[in-house]
């Protein structure tokens, strides 16, 4: 029983940290809702992937040299920023200005990493570029009006995301990693674990968990609604990330 203490202990940790309202949580949850099956796996992997990263150099002690170099941070502040309220800014006119009503596309082929307006759709499916609809064994999803979600596209985004944040150097390297070393040498790995695996769960939650909210999406209104979330939050981060919060 002892022996697990460690690990729970790290997953507590690892959970308190990453479960909050952040740009990667964001567009995460806005690929589950939109984008087909391996995009938002992929998505998940890469969360995970990176954090699992992160983590174990910071137990390596990565995070001292880290905090050796403020000027990278410096520069990765501002790359972020200007990332964030580009985003930021799009969002709002989505959300302000939609390019039209929610569409739908083949279940085949959102599932293959590609999901866009019903005359993209259509060429594949027959759909109506008119109505937005396509049909594969009478199965459709809802997808954000306007948009194209491809496996290059959603993973380029989500790289910048995740490494484009200086509070993710500083939380995951410097925190978790100085936290993890506190354990001792017996025990920081199977803390280490457990950090690991909070990761792993949250992303998978919110990644395949978010896709049952597509039912939501079906009307238009609900993208604008979820576009101006997206908007405050975006904007938020890279005000914060520009005055050095």
């Amino acid at each position: 029983m002892t022996d697990l203490l460690p690990l729970l202990s790290g997953l507590g940790t690892g959970l308190a940290l990453i479960v909050a309202i952040g740009a990667q949580n964001t567009y995460l949850l806005r690929l589950a809702v939109s984008a087909g099956l391996r995009v938002v796996a992929a998505a998940v992997v890469l969360c995970a992937a990176s954090d699992a990263l992160l983590i174990v150099a910071g137990v390596l002690g990565v995070g001292a040299v880290v905090e050796r170099f403020p000027v990278a941070l410096l520069v990765i502040r501002f790359i972020g920023a200007a990332f964030l309220l580009t985003y930021g800014v799009l969002a709002a006119r989505r959300a302000l200005r939609p390019s039209g009503d929610a569409m739908r596309v083949a279940d085949g082929a959102a599932d293959d990493g590609v999901v866009g307006s019903g005359a993209d759709a259509g060429a594949g499916a027959g759909a109506s570029a008119t109505t937005g609809t396509a049909s594969a064994a009478g199965r459709t999803r809802t997808v954000p009006p306007g948009q194209v979600v491809t496996m290059r596209k959603a993973v380029l985004t989500m790289l910048v995301f995740t490494w484009a944040n200086p509070h993710v150097y500083l939380d995951t390297l410097v925190f978790l990693g100085s936290v993890a070393n506190q354990r001792g040498p017996d025990d920081r790995w199977l803390w280490t674990v457990g950090a690991v695996a909070a990761s792993c769960l949250w992303f998978g939650a919110l990644g395949f968990g978010g896709r049952l909210l597509r039912p939501l999406f079906e009307k238009p209104l609900t993208w604008r609604v979820f576009d101006g979330l997206v908007a405050v939050v975006m904007l938020a981060f890279g005000v914060l990330l520009v005055v050095g919060a």
